[in-house]
């Protein structure tokens, strides 16, 4: 968060900010929160850079343009005039305005202009499916927005992976959810993935129990003793006991069935042990519809060392379980794809994604969005070092590689190293705990009431102050969404009384024969 100009803070001004900085992080709801955010936001002026439209990272002048053609065409009732504006700037990114720098200088908000368009952007739509509207018929207001919803896209949510610090995503979903701001296509890997399963083979009515943790509370992690690991065969911890606890919470649905119990898309990324056999994958309802969800997540929560490579299993149409790629076996999809955006922007028709970060050996190195990116002189040496640092860490595995790739493990572990260097770890919004020594300390913990208290607070706390940031970004998909629903209902409903009048005329005619 970037203060507005410190210069003109006198100090019983700063003493001020930094007494509500301090109850800022102890609040308790997301509405305390957001009470103080707006009194911080007044404080530090930066409510007056809303206010203010000069600014390099969006086009101030097309917006303004935008929308005062938007109020004039819907004043006058120009239907036609207004839905051919909308179409042509239907897109979340419009003119720059979802460029990340545009969040990083208020707590609560972006430039009033942006706040102003996207408002009437939706007010136009709801306008346009209303019986107000009365320039167009029902079933070309309904095809309208189903062009809207294909055009405009939705958004995707990313569970990171990080043994039980992916409690840390219970969290960021129960503050979604609150705000209704939870998407319905999500990914996850390792312990994502297990978040993701958690939620897709739930009936929406059973999410809020599922928050509460209770499902969560298991002996997942079982350490092999020091006999047992000299045997070989197997990682530090015993697979059976997380097989155990994921058939008894995710039960023996295939992701074909999990997408008809939740309506919600689900996808699960899993990475093969030997690079050689298959490049890495996300199961989900279209690539692998017949395969277990149990099955995939505990595929990609097989961290190598920790857990032994698995093989996957489908339930065929008779109900019969069968191997999934019978040759192949399987490990955590975050060594290859913690975050697989472009394979679902293709399946999904994906326009933002939401991330939320606990990766240990990521976090640290995470950057804020006004560090990722600053132009600055000052911010080059920064970038000049993780950039070459990437590309020499790459070189060295490859030429490991090279030379000691005949030796399976060794090859193997190089593969696995270069494909967690080589990934993206961020989405286009990104929600990342804040880690400490005892972080660390929690990872191989089994889930109890308390660690998964305190890791979902750390979650919902890290949420909210991204929380006005993504409703900007999602309020005209909504739109979009609750208008076409609207208009889906009503097709409905006029559909049955045309049935039920057809029912009545016929059985008037019988009579009347009679």
């Amino acid at each position: 968060m970037i203060l507005g100009n410190r210069s003109q803070i006198n100090p019983h001004q700063a003493y001020r900010i930094k007494k509500m900085q301090h109850e800022l992080e102890r609040t308790e709801s997301y509405e305390e929160w957001k009470d103080i955010a707006l009194k911080l936001d007044e404080e530090t002026g930066a409510q007056e850079w809303k206010f203010d439209n000069t600014s390099p990272y969006f086009d101030a002048e097309i917006i303004s343009h935008r929308l005062n053609l938007l109020r004039r065409y819907k004043l006058n009732h120009r239907v036609f005039d207004l839905i051919y504006i909308l179409r042509e700037g239907l897109s979340h990114d419009v003119a720059n305005i979802g460029h990340p720098m545009l969040f990083t200088q208020t707590y609560i908000g972006t430039k009033k202009l942006i706040e102003d368009y996207i408002e009437e952007v939706s007010q136009s739509l709801i306008y346009i499916a209303s019986d107000e509207c009365s320039g167009l018929t029902h079933q070309e207001k309904f095809d309208f927005f189903k062009n809207c919803q294909l055009t405009y896209g939705q958004p995707a949510m990313m569970f990171s992976g990080g043994a039980s610090l992916g409690l840390f995503h219970t969290g960021v979903c129960k503050a979604l959810m609150e705000q209704d701001l939870m998407p319905k296509v999500l990914s996850g890997s390792s312990a994502g993935a297990l978040m993701t399963a958690m939620l897709g083979v739930s009936d929406q009515k059973d999410i809020d129990q599922l928050l509460t943790g209770e499902s969560f509370y298991s002996e997942a992690f079982h350490f092999r003793s020091f006999k047992e690991l000299l045997r070989g065969n197997g990682g530090i911890a015993d697979v059976r006991y997380l097989k155990k606890f994921l058939v008894e919470n995710l039960g023996d649905l295939t992701f074909q069935e999990a997408y008809e119990k939740s309506g919600l898309d689900i996808n699960i990324s899993v990475a093969p042990y030997d690079v050689a056999q298959e490049d890495a994958r996300i199961m989900n309802k279209y690539t692998a519809p017949d395969l277990l969800v149990w099955s995939a997540v505990l595929a990609s929560c097989a961290v190598p060392i920790l857990f032994p490579p698995v093989r996957l299993t489908s339930k065929r149409y008779d109900g019969v379980h069968t191997p999934y790629l019978a040759s192949i076996r399987w490990v955590d999809g975050s060594v290859r794809s913690d975050f697989p955006q472009e394979k679902m922007a293709r399946l999904y028709n994906i326009n933002y994604t939401i991330a939320s970060q606990v990766n240990p050996h990521i976090v640290p190195f995470m950057q804020s969005d006004a560090e990722r990116f600053r132009t600055d002189l000052l911010s080059w040496p920064q970038r000049l070092v993780r950039k070459h640092g990437k590309t020499i860490a790459m070189d060295v595995m490859n030429f490991t590689r090279d030379r000691m790739g005949s030796v399976p493990t060794i090859r193997r572990l190089l593969d696995h190293g270069y494909g967690i260097v080589d990934q993206r770890y961020y989405g286009d919004l990104n929600i990342v705990g804040n880690y400490s020594l005892r972080h660390y300390h929690y990872m191989l913990q089994n889930p109890r009431p308390h660690l998964f208290k305190v890791l979902q607070r750390e979650g919902e706390r890290a949420t909210w102050s991204k929380l006005s940031s993504i409703e900007t970004h999602a309020r005209i998909g909504k739109t979009i969404e609750h208008c076409l629903d609207m208009l889906t209902q009503l097709k409905q409903q006029n559909e049955s009384l045309e049935k039920q009048s057809t029912v009545a005329n016929h059985s008037a005619s019988a009579q009347a024969t009679s």
